[in-house]
């Protein structure tokens, strides 16, 4: 997959350029699958959870300093077939998950009571990868 369509300042590791709309509904996401579900917080346990094949959505900061940090996750998603999404902060991610620090990325195991929601944003990733 090419850059199209991304902001030349946004990381390298960006490889599609995300509404914001996708965005706040990814976050809103986590938070309810982190409520009613099974989530893995930071990028050790997000790579694992993609690796095994336990990931149903994968939610990457795109402010992560080294960026060197997650840019193995786009990669590793497109691999294994497993939906990812960016969202602008890592501090954010951190704090709808229930973590006093920030988060460069975060998956989704089980949804609970966000399974509609996540379907809802894999549909629209769909529509914008294309």
């Amino acid at each position: 997959m090419s850059r199209r369509d991304v902001d030349p300042s946004k990381p390298f590791y960006v490889r599609f350029a995300v509404p914001k709309e996708v965005a706040e509904a990814a976050y809103e996401a986590l938070k309810i699958a982190s409520d009613t579900g099974k989530i893995r917080k930071g990028t050790n346990e997000t790579t694992k959870s993609v690796e095994r094949g336990r990931a149903k959505l994968v939610v990457i900061a795109e402010n992560v300093d080294p960026p060197e940090v997650v840019a193995h996750l786009p990669l590793l998603c497109e691999e294994r077939k497993t939906p990812y999404v960016y969202v602008p902060d890592k501090r954010r991610i951190g704090e709808v998950v229930g973590l006093g620090v920030n988060a460069s990325a975060a998956s989704i195991e089980e949804p609970g009571e966000a399974k509609a929601l996540i379907d809802e944003i894999v549909s629209k990733l769909r529509g914008i990868i294309r």
